[in-house]
C-alpha cells in the first residue's frame, strides 16, 4: 500500500497571537485577492503594500500570482523573482517576531539577503519587509496616535510596545517614500485603554484612515463588523465609511468562525474593497453557513449599515408606512438614567433601587440620585443594558428581552446603570402595552439590525418606530398587518429572533 505524504501549508495552522491580532488564513487572503482587478498581477509596475503584516500570507499569495502573471514578460524565473520582491512587494510587520515570520514566508528566509533567500539582489537583512521598534507618544496617560494606555504599554525595552509603525506617524508616505497601487492587510483590532475592567479602544479604523493618506488605487482590509453601528470611538469612522462612494464591495460574515476558525470576534467580520477612481453603489455580500446573499445598495441610506440585505426591504417598507420623525431612540433613556453607577454601594435606607438582576432591589441615598427625565414617580419598564451577554454570533437566533430579564419599576423606584428605562408612564396599562410591543419578534428584529455587541443602548433603537400611543397588547400578527410584512419576510424575521418563551431556558438554548 502506497503512503500518501501530506505537506500542509504552515500558514493554515498558525496559532493566533490573540483575538485582536489574528493570522489570515491563505484561503481568505486569496478570496480577497480575487476581488481585485486581476490585470494588476500581469503588470510589472504594480506595487503592493501590507502595512500590518503578521504571517506574510498576503505578500506570499500576491507573489504567486505575479510569478504566473509576469511569466511572458520576464521569462527567466530568477529575474522574475528578483523583480517582484525588490520592485513590487512591500510590508511593514507589526512585531519583530512577525517580521521574521513574514520574511520566511515570502523570501523563504528570515534574512532577506541570506544564503537561503530566493531573492538574490537584496543588500540588507530586511529587504522590503521592515520592522522598526516605535515608542508611543504619551500625553495625559494616553498615546496621541493610538489611545493606548501609558499604564499598560509603557514597559521595559525587552517587551513589545505595540506601537504599530504605520499609524504612529503623521506622514505614512515617508516610510517607503513611494506610492502604492494596492494597500491590503488584516490590522490589529484594539488596544487596552486603561479604562474600567477590560476596557479597550478599537484601532483598526486608524489603519484604514492612514492607508487612505497614501491614495492607493485599491485598498482592502479585514476588520470587525462592529463599525456598522458605530460604538466606542467609531461613530466618526462609521460616518466616513457610509459616505464614501469609493467603497465598492463589502463581504460580511456574521460568524467570525467562518473565516477565522476558533476565533470569536463579537459582531462578526468583514472585508471591503475601496476603489479610488470608481465611485458608485456598494455590492454587499452576506455569508451565513452555505447561504450567500448579494445586493447592490447605497451605504448611507440609513444612519448605520444594515448588514443583512434581506432586512433592507423590510425596513424600507416600515419606514414608508410609518413616515415617522421619531423612533424609539428618542424614547429609551440614556445610560445611568438616575445617575447611579452599576458598582454603587447600597445604603440601609433611602430610595428603592433595582441593582443587578441577581442583587434585586436595594436602597440608595436620595442625595446620590438624579431625576433628569422626571420619571421617578411613574411606572417604568426597565430593560438590561446587556440583554444578550455572552452572545457574539448573531447568525444564530437572538433573544434580547423576555419575562425573566425585564422589570416594571413602581412609582418611587429607580435603577442603576445595569438597566435603562425603556418607557415610563403614569399608567401601568400603557407600560404593559409598550412591553408587549417590545416583546414582538418584529420589533426585536429591527433592534437586531443595529446590534454588534452584547451591549444595547438607546442608539440601537433608531430603526424602531415610536407608535406614540400604546394601548392593548401588541402581537406580531398585528404588526405584520400594520406594516404589510408578507409571508416570506415574516419567515426571515422568525428565523432570526428567538421566541420569548424559549428565552431564559438554558436547556432550550443549548439544544438550538
Amino acid at each position: 500500500m502506497t503512503e500518501t505524504n501530506y505537506n500542509p501549508d504552515v500558514l493554515t495552522c498558525l496559532a493566533n497571537l490573540s483575538n485582536d491580532e489574528v493570522f489570515t488564513p491563505p484561503s481568505l487572503a486569496n478570496q480577497i485577492l480575487d476581488s481585485l482587478p486581476q490585470e494588476l498581477f500581469s503588470n510589472p509596475q504594480t506595487t503592493f503594500l501590507d502595512p500590518v503584516s503578521k504571517s506574510g500570507v498576503f505578500l506570499r499569495e500576491i507573489a504567486k500570482r505575479l510569478m504566473k502573471g509576469l511569466e511572458s514578460q520576464i521569462p527567466d524565473q530568477q529575474d522574475r523573482l528578483n523583480h517582484i520582491f525588490t520592485k513590487q512587494l512591500f510590508g511593514i510587520a507589526i512585531t519583530e517576531l512577525t517580521s521574521l515570520l513574514t520574511r520566511r514566508s515570502v523570501y523563504c528566509s528570515k534574512i532577506a539577503n541570506g544564503k537561503y533567500s530566493i531573492c538574490e539582489t537584496f543588500t540588507d537583512e530586511k529587504g522590503n519587509i521592515i520592522f522598526d521598534k516605535i515608542n508611543h507618544t504619551w500625553q495625559n496617560g494616553k498615546c496621541t496616535f493610538c489611545n493606548a494606555s501609558e499604564e499598560v504599554y509603557n514597559r521595559e525595552d525587552s517587551l513589545e510596545t505595540y506601537a504599530y509603525q504605520f499609524i504612529h506617524t503623521n506622514n505614512p508616505e515617508k516610510i517607503f517614500k513611494m506610492k502604492f497601487d494596492v494597500v491590503i492587510g488584516n490590522p490589529p483590532y484594539q488596544l487596552s485603554d486603561g479604562g474600567h475592567g477590560r476596557s479597550a479602544s478599537p484601532i483598526y479604523h486608524k489603519f484604514i484612515q492612514q492607508a487612505k493618506k497614501l491614495s492607493p488605487k485599491y485598498l482592502s482590509m479585514i476588520i470587525p463588523a462592529r463599525w456598522y453601528a458605530g460604538g466606542k470611538g467609531l461613530d466618526e469612522f462609521r460616518a466616513e465609511m457610509l459616505s464614501d462612494k469609493k467603497i465598492r464591495k463589502i463581504v460580511d460574515f456574521e460568524n467570525s468562525n467562518e473565516v477565522f476558525p476558533g476565533v470569536d470576534v463579537a459582531g462578526g467580520i468583514c472585508y471591503f474593497l475601496w476603489d479610488r477612481d470608481n465611485e458608485g453603489l456598494c455590492e454587499i455580500t452576506n455569508f451565513k453557513n452555505d447561504e450567500v446573499v448579494k445586493l447592490e445598495r447605497s451605504l448611507d441610506e440609513f444612519s448605520i449599515l444594515i448588514r443583512q440585505s434581506k432586512a433592507v426591504a423590510i425596513i424600507r417598507k416600515i419606514n414608508k408606512i410609518e413616515n415617522s420623525k421619531f423612533n424609539l431612540d428618542k424614547v429609551i433613556s440614556a445610560s445611568k438614567p438616575f445617575g447611579i453607577r452599576g458598582h454603587h454601594k447600597p445604603s440601609k435606607t433611602g430610595i428603592p433601587c433595582h441593582f443587578t438582576q441577581k442583587q434585586g432591589i436595594l436602597n440608595v441615598n436620595k442625595e446620590e440620585t438624579s431625576d433628569r427625565y422626571k420619571i421617578i414617580d411613574k411606572y417604568k419598564l426597565l430593560i438590561p443594558r446587556a440583554p444578550i451577554a455572552g452572545q457574539t454570533d448573531f447568525s444564530k437566533p437572538v433573544g434580547f428581552y423576555y419575562e425573566g430579564n425585564v422589570r416594571i419599576a413602581k412609582p418611587g423606584e429607580i435603577c442603576t446603570e445595569s438597566w435603562i428605562v425603556a418607557y415610563a408612564s403614569n399608567s401601568l396599562d400603557k407600560v404593559v402595552s409598550f412591553k408587549s410591543y417590545l416583546f414582538t419578534k418584529t420589533v426585536r428584529f429591527l433592534l437586531l439590525q443595529t446590534v454588534v455587541s452584547q451591549d444595547v443602548t438607546r442608539q440601537n433603537f433608531s430603526l424602531i418606530p415610536d407608535l406614540g400611543k400604546y394601548e392593548g397588547i401588541y402581537t406580531d400578527e398585528i404588526l405584520c398587518t400594520k406594516w404589510g410584512i408578507n409571508k416570506e419576510e415574516w419567515e426571515f424575521i422568525d428565523s432570526k429572533i428567538k421566541a420569548t418563551e424559549l428565552m431564559g431556558n438554558r436547556k432550550n438554548e443549548d439544544n438550538e
